[in-house]
């Protein structure tokens, strides 16, 4: 048994994630720690909200809430909305939290005390309008590297370079609108990361099984030369800025967020402090593997921005083993866009079917080596060829097919012949396959070879013809209905990362104990379930969509065209 330390990119505080968020990060976080438990480890699978800097306070203003209380709303909101998907965090704790403070302020000492910190002087945007420093992402305007025209202040959101807001070309206010800005002298604290560049690349070409997209960008970022970053900021809501003369500033967003995973583990802990150690998953944890998950857009910090606060606090903190990254989930072919109400949000979501459709199209869709698109076309596609069709008409045709010839109770008689021989050399060749995909999270690979196994057990009910046998040869019947009987646990057992709850409906309905560990022996598992085993039939397990779904849900989320001029 091994410890793995998994944790899903923070979702921002200000307002409900939509499909591409969830596929980026959440959920493949989910499927992998699904799969590390049922292998048998001990898993932490740790998230939370990031709920400082200015997303938060513009959307509270937006609400018109005190900025605490609308991050209180939104964490309960999230929170719901993962466990509707099904999403299995240990934790989903704050950023806010005082756990998080404290850290916050431990790492921002360290840094200090080892020379990784300065005070400077610079020049900062005033909005005159406003009476108010503008922090980063309280300023937009165009990008000078790719002409996006709504880059903020830090960092342009498509094409990821760091910005600093006297960067932008036209900048305006985030709070007002106003273009009456100047540029005025503030003091603030810079990380030296400049001094780490060297140290940061070493610990980079370690990481040699990394996917390309994950290094690319770190190596950029380095390539282009590491500068010193500013992590203070003219705020009020955030961390306080534990030091003399700066009364008023908080930690920047991105300093504060990622110590929030070790914040939310002690969260985790001090609610049973007895029997959890949170230190020991983060501090001298040689023993643990930690592996992270994320969008493209958030690999900088990650690879680069956090690194240095560990390896500059000269502290034994647990430094990640793998990252990996995700490119964007698009809307055919647009973003995803809620202001004008294009594409699909965790909440209409779930609203409209349930977790499991949607988990299984997006990691079967999963953008690994490149973007992806969400369609109706496609999503309709999967769930009735896959789900309805292969895996769930599957279940449905053979223990149906057993319960009304031999009763609910899988049969006696017989012995395996040719048939299911090679049915368990095939099903073994592919359970193999499955599992060192999951084992490499190549989520979008693992899928279509669950898919193949379901088919694997769909063509050889087919060959077998049970429907024959029974008139002609009752012991040969039984064989092919008792190894159907098994396929479909098998089956279930595997889906359990992906479409968790369907998963346990099955194997409630013909598993006396509910296995708890993974299958790596298929011939075993094709008899698992002896003669006598009783099961029961499940209701439908999916329900096929149809056009005038197609047609109304495009009605509503928009189509092809709305999300073009997206």
């Amino acid at each position: 048994m091994s410890r793995q330390l998994i944790t899903s990119a923070l979702p921002y505080i200000n307002g409900v994630k939509h499909l591409g968020n969830l596929v980026g990060s959440m959920l493949p976080a989910d499927v992998y720690a699904r799969f590390r438990r049922l292998r048998g480890d001990d898993v932490l699978f740790v998230c939370a909200t990031d709920e400082h800097g200015t997303p938060a306070e513009l959307a509270a203003l937006e609400e018109g809430l005190d900025v605490a209380e609308y991050c209180r709303q939104q964490h309960a909101i999230q929170a719901a909305l993962g466990e509707a998907f099904d999403l299995s965090w240990d934790v989903f704790g704050r950023s806010s939290s005082p756990q998080n403070s404290d850290l916050t302020q431990h790492f921002a000492r360290r840094l200090d005390e080892q020379g990784f910190i300065e005070e400077r002087t610079t020049e900062q945007v005033y909005s005159i309008d406003d009476g108010r420093f503008l922090p980063d992402r309280y300023i937009i305007g165009t990008c000078p590297h790719c002409g996006y025209p709504a880059a903020r202040g830090d960092q342009c959101e498509n094409c990821t370079r760091l910005l600093d807001p006297t960067d932008l070309i036209e900048p305006r206010s985030a709070i007002s609108g106003s273009t009456n800005l100047e540029v005025r002298p503030t003091t603030h604290l810079f990380l030296r990361q400049s001094l780490l560049a060297g140290e940061v690349r070493a610990w980079l070409d370690t990481k040699k099984n990394w996917p390309v997209l994950t290094t690319s960008i770190a190596y950029k970022w380095l390539d282009e030369g590491l500068r010193d970053r500013n992590i203070t900021r003219d705020l009020d809501w955030g961390v306080p800025v534990d030091r003399p003369g700066y009364e008023g500033k908080v930690w920047y967003v991105w300093f504060d967020a990622p110590i929030e995973y070790l914040g939310a583990t002690k969260e985790w802990a001090d609610l049973d402090p007895d029997s959890r150690d949170w230190k020991s998953w983060w501090y001298e944890a040689d023993d643990v593997t930690y592996t992270q998950f994320m969008g493209k857009d958030n690999v900088p910090f990650h690879t680069v921005g956090f690194p240095v606060t560990i390896i500059g606090s000269r502290e034994p903190w647990k430094l990640v083993d793998y990252i990996k990254s995700f490119n964007w989930l698009n809307y055919y072919g647009g973003k995803f866009s809620t202001s004008q109400g294009v594409g699909v949000f965790m909440d209409d979501a779930v609203e409209l079917l349930p977790a499991d459709y949607w988990r299984y199209f997006l990691m079967a869709n999963a953008p690994e080596s490149d973007d992806s698109s969400f369609t109706w076309e496609g999503f309709a596609g999967a769930v009735n060829k896959d789900l309805a069709d292969t895996f769930g008409n599957f279940v449905n045709r053979c223990l149906t097919f057993t319960s009304r010839n031999v009763g609910d109770a899988v049969p006696a008689g017989g012995g395996p012949g040719d048939a299911e021989r090679t049915l368990i050399a095939d099903v073994q060749a592919r359970l193999d396959e499955y599992t060192a995909l999951l084992e490499g999270k190549q989520f979008r690979k693992a899928t279509a070879e669950l898919r193949a196994i379901w088919a694997t057990g769909n063509a050889y009910w087919e060959r077998a013809e049970p429907w024959k046998a029974v008139k002609s040869d009752i012991d040969r019947a039984a064989v092919i209905q008792r190894t159907g009987v098994n396929l479909v646990r098998l089956f279930a057992l595997l889906a359990a990362p992906i479409i968790p709850a369907t998963s346990n409906t099955v194997l409630a309905a013909v598993a006396p104990v509910v296995p708890t560990r993974w299958p790596d022996n298929a011939d075993a598992e094709l008899r698992a379930l002896e003669p006598g085993s009783q099961f029961t039939v499940p209701e439908v397990l999916f329900r096929k969509l149809t056009d005038d779904d197609i047609v109304a849900w495009m009605a509503r989320f928009g189509g092809p065209a709305e999300a073009r001029s997206a």
